[in-house]
């Protein structure tokens, strides 16, 4: 059962009748306007009805606003679901979800075999293995620095307007390492095939 802090039902619905056996059934769809008690965020969310349903927990809904978050392409799984993990926190804790990008980077670096201790470190010795570029190590720095003060109470508060730019850096990292070699990958393949079907 999904419970709400506050909701708005709207219900449209039509009537079914079997000519056969005389009866005729009500079915239709529900819109609900929510507001998310953990967020606070409005959802907007549609579920089928019908009037032979007993309860709630026959409902399936299916969100319509916010749309579903798109995530770069070709990440490794344990990427993806950290990933995932953090977008999840973004709009209830900004400080927890600069700390999980943060360490999400750590992951991508030891992922990609970096081997020194800090994230600093394991960034550099990225770049100097070609991995990355210089200037993405940057990038990389900015977001580090961001986790940081999310980590840290002395160091500041973060707040909602970080959330892009923390969201940026570390989509520019996950994007130079895994989606464009995986987008170069899937357009030779297709570029392959085409050229198959024309020998």
């Amino acid at each position: 059962m999904v419970k709400f802090a506050a909701k708005w039902v709207g219900k449209f619905g039509r009537n079914k009748h079997d000519p056969e056996t005389g009866m005729s059934r009500d079915y239709g769809e529900v819109y609900v306007i929510a507001e998310c008690p953990a967020c606070n965020q409005v959802n907007v969310l549609r579920y089928g009805w019908h009037d032979g349903m007993d309860n709630e927990d026959e409902i399936d809904y299916e969100v319509l606003f916010p749309h579903e978050t798109r995530y770069p392409l070709g990440l490794p799984e344990k990427i993806l679901s950290a990933f995932k993990a953090a977008e999840k926190v973004k709009t209830i804790d900004v400080n927890a979800y600069a700390i999980l990008m943060r360490r999400l980077l750590e992951m991508v670096c030891l992922e990609r075999n970096a081997t020194r201790g800090t994230l600093a470190s394991m960034l550099k010795e990225l770049s100097d293995k070609n991995e990355i570029p210089s200037k993405l190590v940057d990038v990389a720095k900015g977001m580090r620095e961001f986790g940081n003060i999310g980590a840290h109470a002395g160091s500041g508060e973060l707040s909602e307007d970080e959330i892009p730019i923390v969201s940026a850096l570390c989509i520019a990292v996950l994007e130079y390492i895994y989606s464009a070699p995986y987008l170069a990958s899937v357009a030779e393949k297709k570029l392959n095939q085409i050229k198959s079907k024309n020998k």
